[in-house]
């Protein structure tokens, strides 16, 4: 009986711990901060269609960059808040 009760005793003790356990929520990984890509320039020569298209080119370009990184910055804010607010 005495045995168990030190045994038991050794058990729990063993377990705890007197240092703080703090959880830090991860940082972005490198490959999600990746710049959006240099939008396309005009020759000197460029003829009326080759404007416009460079200018559809861009807006695309531009706009599909900027809802991905919109939408990831979005998502990472909310999980944070939600990592936050479970401590």
């Amino acid at each position: 009986m005495k045995f168990t009760l030190i045994l038991f005793t050794a058990l729990i003790t063993g377990c705890s711990t007197t240092v703080p356990v703090t959880v830090k929520f991860p940082d972005v990984p490198g490959n999600l901060l990746v710049k959006c890509p240099q939008l396309n320039k005009l020759n000197d020569d460029a003829k009326l269609s080759d404007v416009s298209k460079t200018i559809v080119s861009n807006y695309t370009e531009y706009y599909n960059c900027a809802v991905k990184n919109d939408a990831w910055i979005e998502w990472y804010q909310v999980q944070k808040h939600i990592f936050e607010g479970l401590k």
